[in-house]
Parts: structure tokens; sequence; C-alpha cells
């Protein structure tokens, strides 16, 4: 017997329709597209302070009862009426790199920049009745464009299942990392914010590497408390829904592509953890003009997280993911764009971090990516035609303003950031060879110092 009545499922379609010409809009942002992050619409539409959601009382690092609001599509409430489910951000920084960037973006500097680098409106909140949304746009003040780059909406429920309390829902969203709930892997993982001046992490699988590119549709479910489960099929926007929110367009998908993922997780109050696998199998048609042969991806990984909460004074974290993907370049290698005809990459991220009374943070980070040596794919830049990339990043921040005690709670949160990104390697090795310029270059000369105000409100 359906789960739903009919009138219900009636509604829902009736939403569904109508939300899908905007849904179609907003999930069509830039390939690598800017962190989602905390917002106080949230916090004001459950009378809890962005600490109870939040670890370090700001950015996307959800707690329990964080994790639960999300699954519950949003729309947990305090039951008072009047909220607005509408919030803003703005995120200033200044970048310095070990040595100046030979590509250098218009009204810029080779070095030493500052931006007001995003500032961001967003609808989050409670739309109805167990219906809810997190939708982001955002104004790049160094591209100086706008983007719809997030787009989550959730219908959910609690139900009795097998004798046990479960939580089942749908999303339908842009980016199949931007519904994990556990601050593991692609949207949702440290650094949370970091400098469009800088250098990034190296290559990322197929399933980090999707947000803005596709529309997907998932149901997901948390039952008993331990066991999530989420499967989505998803499909990529065509050339004139992108065009119309200055998108990248990554191709074709050949057929759908499918996303998965299983978690176990433990809620012991004082500390929680998870630990889960994750997948993404699609094919890629990347020339739109050459429908045909497909480029296949398969991608697999696991991940952990664990938290000690305590009594909220001292709060430490680990975040850890492995990714490993295989591909198969049917097209690719047949237009003589690789070498090879199947490659592998490989992708390992480890964070840790400790908050002190919800102020002040110190997070240290580690990154890896390594993959088949393949000089047609990467033999412009890579000595020995690898995209190997590795390097840590460390952080430390000041939150004034976000706790239930701060001036202005909940509408004026604040973080305060200095930030550091090292290099051991870099397109393949220490050294490697500059795209603009042919010059060599060395990994560390894309250390990055960054200096950062992020604001919500």
């Amino acid at each position: 017997m359906s789960l739903l009545s009919t009138p219900l499922r009636a509604s829902i379609a009736r939403a569904l329709r109508r939300l899908l010409p905007a849904a179609t809009l907003a999930a069509t942002a830039a390939i690598t597209a800017t962190p989602a992050h905390a917002v106080p619409s949230f916090a004001r539409q459950t009378g809890a302070d962005c600490a109870a959601c939040h670890v370090g009382a700001f950015g996307p690092q959800l707690t329990p009862y964080g994790i639960q609001f999300k699954l519950g599509g949003y729309s947990d409430t305090d039951g008072k009426a009047g909220k607005v489910p509408l919030s803003g951000m703005l995120v200033a920084n200044w970048t310095r790199t070990s040595k100046a960037l030979t590509e250098v973006p218009d009204g810029f500097k080779a070095n030493s920049n500052s931006a007001v680098q995003e500032s961001s409106v967003f609808l989050a909140g409670r739309l109805a009745e167990s219906l809810g949304a997190f939708v982001q746009t955002t104004y790049s003040g160094v591209d100086r464009q706008w983007a719809l780059d997030q787009f989550d909406v959730r219908f959910a429920r609690t139900l009795q299942l097998g004798g046990q309390e479960g939580t089942v829902g749908v999303s339908l969203n842009g980016n199949p990392t931007l519904t994990d709930p556990f601050n593991t892997l692609g949207q949702w993982r440290f650094p949370y914010t970091s400098s469009d001046f800088g250098f990034g992490q190296g290559p990322t699988p197929m399933v980090e590497n999707l947000a803005g590119a596709v529309m997907g549709a998932n149901a997901y479910t948390l039952w008993n408390q331990h066991v999530y489960a989420e499967l989505g099929l998803y499909n990529t926007l065509s050339t004139r829904t992108i065009s119309m929110v200055n998108g990248s367009d990554a191709g074709k998908f050949k057929g759908l592509g499918t996303y998965w993922r299983v978690a176990y997780v433990e809620d012991r109050k004082r500390d929680n953890f998870s630990v889960g696998l994750v997948g993404f199998n699609a094919g890629l048609q990347p020339d739109r003009s050459q429908l045909g042969t497909a480029d296949r991806y398969r991608d697999i990984g696991l991940d952990a997280s664990y938290q000690y909460l305590g009594n909220r004074q001292n709060i430490f974290t680990v975040n850890a993911s492995w990714i490993k993907e295989h591909q198969t370049l049917n097209y690719t290698f047949g237009q003589q764009g690789s070498s090879n005809l199947k490659n592998t990459l490989d992708n390992f991220r480890l964070a840790a971090s400790y908050h002190r009374d919800q102020t002040w943070g110190l997070t240290g980070a580690l990154f890896r990516a390594h993959g088949s040596a393949d000089v047609g794919l990467h033999g412009g830049t890579s000595l020995d035609g690898k995209p190997d990339t590795a390097g840590y990043v460390l952080q430390a921040d000041w939150t004034p303003w976000g706790k239930e005690t701060s001036w202005g709670a909940p509408w004026a949160n604040v973080r305060l950031g200095l930030q550091y990104t090292g290099y051991s390697r870099y397109n393949g090795g220490s050294h490697y060879i500059d795209e603009a310029t042919g010059a060599d270059r060395r990994a560390r000369d894309n250390n990055t110092t960054l200096l950062f105000a992020w604001t919500s409100f």
C-alpha cells in the first residue's frame, strides 16, 4: 500500500510542476560552484541559535541536530508565524600567492588581490508543511557575474518503518553531493571558503564535479536513527538553460547518471560518528555535436566522520574521504585526446578541527589527488603526464557573532579567518609547466595565503 494518500500525492505533483522551471534555472551554475553555507533564516525559523546546527556556530559543518533539520526537509519550525525564508551573505578576502599569477582576471593584479568574492541571496527554509528549500544565487566579485549556484527542494516525513521510526524524503537538486548530510563529500567538506585567486586541490572525481551541470531527483531515508540510504538519478541540462545563467557545459550524459549513498550513523549525545559508502556512474558525451560514443565514469568511495561535542565548550571533529574513479575514455581516446583508453583517479581528503566556546577555531587538512600517467590528457602541463596534486591547508578563525548570546542574534553572524594552503605536488610533481607561459613553475610557487571576512544575515 502507498505511504501517501492520493490527494497528498496529487498535491506534491502540483507543487513539483510549479517548482520545476525555477529548479531548472537554479541548478545551472558554473561547474565549480561556490560552497553553500549556514544561513540565519533557518535559525529564525526554528528559534534555535546557529550553534545548535553548526560546529563553530558558523559554516556548513552540521551537528546531529543540523543533520535532522536537513533530512526533515528544512521544514522544522518553532510554530511562530511571520518567518521570511530569506538570508544574505558576503565574503570578502585578500589573497597572496608565493609567486605571482601568470593569468590575471580582468581588473586585478598579478598578486596581493582583495575582492568582495561572494554576494549571495538565499531562499532557505520552510515553504509548506514537510516541504522546504535551500536555494543560493551569488554575484562573483572576481568574475563580475551572477550565478544561481545551489538548489535543493525537499519533501520529507517521519514514518514507522518495520516497527522503527524513520525519516523518508525526496529531493530535487542540482548537485549530488549537495544532498549529503555528513561534511565529508565535495560540496560540504573543508575548506568552507577559498580564494578565487588560488590553485584548488587538484582533479576531482565526476561525483564531486557536477555542481550546476545537472538536475537530479533523489529518494532518501534515515531509519532507526542509524542507517542512512540515498538513491538519485541525474541528467545534464540543455545548453540553452546553462547559457541563461552563465553556466559551463561539461557535455551530455548518455542515459542517466546514478548516485547512491549508504552510511551508518551513531549519535551518543556527547559525541557522534558516521561511516559510509558512496558511488556514481555515468556516461558522458563531451561534444554535443557528436553524440553517440561516451566516456564512462565509475566512482566508488569510503568516508567517515567523528565529532566530540561534550558540553559544546571544546569541540573536536575529524572528517575523511577516499574516492576512486575508473575512467573508460571511449570518446576521448577515439578522438586522440588521451593516450590511454582506461585511466584511474584517486582522491583523498582529511580534515581535523578544534573549536573553543563556539568562537575560536583551528583546522588542519591534507589533500591528495593521484591519477594515471596520460600524456594526451595532461602532457601540456605535467612533466610526467600525471595530474597528481598534494598539499595541506591550515586555518585559524574567530567567530565573535553567531551564538545565542551574540549581538544581533540570529541576524548577525561574522567569521574572520586566516588560511594558508601549501603544495608539495601540482600537476604531476614538485615542478610543472605553466600553461600560460610554457615556463617551469614549482608547486610551492602556488602556496596561498588568504585573509577572509565572512558574514551572513
